[in-house]
């Protein structure tokens, strides 16, 4: 299973858009790190992007993200509606499949070693990363904002980080933690009356009594004209959104103010709307197995791809070839690339599980053991790459034929990134189980050698595959930097390939040595 860690971190900045680019770019030129969704918000002076992908991956580009914003965002001139005390206010981590609460915990707490060491900005932990208990709550840490942790945070002992310098620098302070998803949902009121917004947010919220896992504030919109509640629900399942919005709906008219409208601010569970759903519907009995999409899934996912009555059902790799081989784009030359890689894992596996009971030496043999495990790792991870190549691609396509203009220009340049993203990730990937190729040819079994080179060249195969994937989508990127950031990781990877393909066919030679067999 491929482990995969959600970041969503909050920078203060919503209306320099070339900044927040800037931003995002450092994120995706990271590999195995994929873009979901980016918010700018000019109100609020803040934008809130989305990523996911393996864990040190996310955890790297969190760094490289706070790094660029240091640089970019002044706190001494930043002015905005939503409470804030750095550059890079907030990094919440959150466990999607095949890790744990604890490994995110971890992570937390090394990346705000990291950046309290190597950027010297003052980092706290929160949520289900706080040191402290009253420092679960953000609200708590970000008490006073920027300006009031900067004259506190020398004298006060409850203002103290848990890393780095006891003094505020431009960038301010990161907070860092692990949390369950939370859903960013904000809710107009036809009013330009602020004190009526803040008095609906009080009653909404859990400090002042409302409900218990909601955080409120009443905030001014003046580029609409109107004022609104702007909420936090930081576990859905226990106060789901109609139930929020009906309070707030309920405690506006005590006013006399209407609802105008509401929107969510980067994503959320789809379990969500379909709670708000069936309580709008007035559903009965129902359940989320009733939505074809799910069902379509649920069905796919034990019985593989679906076919029509009758026909003959295609499985595997059978059914891969007849998809590459049809007149679609998708999947094309990445997923194949990714494919290779695979099995070259797949290859190492098998010479290092054969060889294993052979081994006497201790030493030696936890050494292939460890590096077995990894080579097992690796094929689960590029197995899903597989359809992870397809699927970004898939995105370029979709933002192409998007109606001409500005959001269509942002769309096809996400997804660019994107569909550079995944190949450069099976590259390295690739040249990493090249790496244990070396170690099958050198330290396995003199009749699997040829097993041992088989996988280098599935290997080179992989890199040289997936490094023509990445070089034809960064030919379309708009940021040249960006694109040159992408060639010179690859160029690093080509560089390596080359030396190891050498060794490789050296250490099979002479592990096939007549003295050797």
């Amino acid at each position: 299973m491929l482990r995969i860690v959600e970041c969503v971190p909050n920078f203060s900045e919503g209306r320099r858009k070339e900044v927040v680019d800037q931003i995002v770019a450092a994120i995706t030129a990271v590999p195995g790190v994929v873009v979901l969704d980016v918010e700018l918000d000019q109100d609020h002076n803040r934008s809130v992007v989305t990523m996911a992908g393996e864990p040190g991956a996310v955890e790297e580009a969190a760094f490289q993200a706070t790094k660029t914003a240091a640089g970019l965002i002044d706190l001494d001139q930043h002015k905005g509606e939503h409470p804030r005390i750095g550059a890079t206010d907030v990094i919440p981590f959150i466990p999607l499949q095949g890790i744990t609460v604890e490994e995110c915990i971890e992570i937390a707490r090394r990346l705000g070693e990291r950046i309290a060491r190597e950027l010297y900005i003052p980092v706290y932990l929160y949520e289900k990363a706080a040191t402290r208990p009253e420092r679960e709550d953000l609200a708590y840490i970000r008490r006073g904002e920027y300006e009031g942790l900067k004259e506190e945070i020398a004298t006060n002992p409850d203002r103290e980080p848990d890393f780095g310098p006891r003094e505020l620098g431009k960038a301010g302070a990161t907070v860092v933690g692990v949390r369950e998803p939370l859903i960013a949902y904000n809710v107009y009121l036809g009013t330009t009356d602020l004190e009526i917004a803040k008095a609906v947010a009080q009653a909404v919220r859990n400090s002042s009594g409302g409900l218990r896992f909601v955080k409120a504030l009443g905030m001014e919109i003046s580029q609409r004209n109107l004022v609104q509640v702007s909420m936090n629900l930081t576990n859905f399942r226990k106060t789901p959104i109609h139930r929020a919005f009906e309070l707030v709906k309920r405690e506006a008219e005590r006013y006399g103010v209407t609802v105008v409208s509401s929107e969510i601010v980067g994503l959320l569970p789809e379990e969500a709307l379909l709670e708000a759903a069936a309580f709008y519907l007035r559903l009965e009995n129902f359940s989320p197995g009733q939505v074809l999409e799910q069902r379509l899934a649920e069905g796919m996912e034990t019985a593989g791809i679906a076919t029509l009555p009758g026909e003959k059902k295609k499985e595997g790799l059978e059914e891969f070839l007849e998809q590459v081989a049809s007149a679609q784009p998708v999947p094309g030359g990445g997923s194949v690339a990714a494919l290779s890689a695979a099995l070259a894992a797949s290859l190492v596996s098998m010479v290092l599980q054969i060889t294993l009971p052979k081994i006497e030496d201790e030493t030696l043999k936890r050494e292939i053991e460890e590096n077995l495990a990894e080579a097992k790792s690796l094929r689960q991870e590029l197995s899903g790459l597989i359809a992870e190549d397809a699927n970004a691609f898939q995105a370029v396509l979709t933002a192409y034929r998007m109606p001409a203009g500005d959001e269509r220009e942002e769309a096809v340049q996400m997804a660019l990134r994107g569909a550079a993203t995944v190949p450069l990730t099976v590259a390295a990937k690739a040249v990493r189980t090249m790496e244990l190729a070396l170690l099958a040819a050198q330290k396995g079994s003199p009749r699997l050698a040829s097993d041992a080179v088989s996988a280098g060249y599935m290997g080179q195969a992989a890199v040289s595959g997936a490094s023509a994937n990445v070089l034809v989508n960064v030919s379309s990127l708009s940021d040249e930097r960006l694109a040159q950031a992408f060639r010179m990781q690859l160029e690093a990877l080509q560089n390596r390939l080359g030396a190891l393909m050498g060794e490789i066919e050296g250490a099979v030679a002479e592990n096939l040595a007549p003295e050797k067999r």
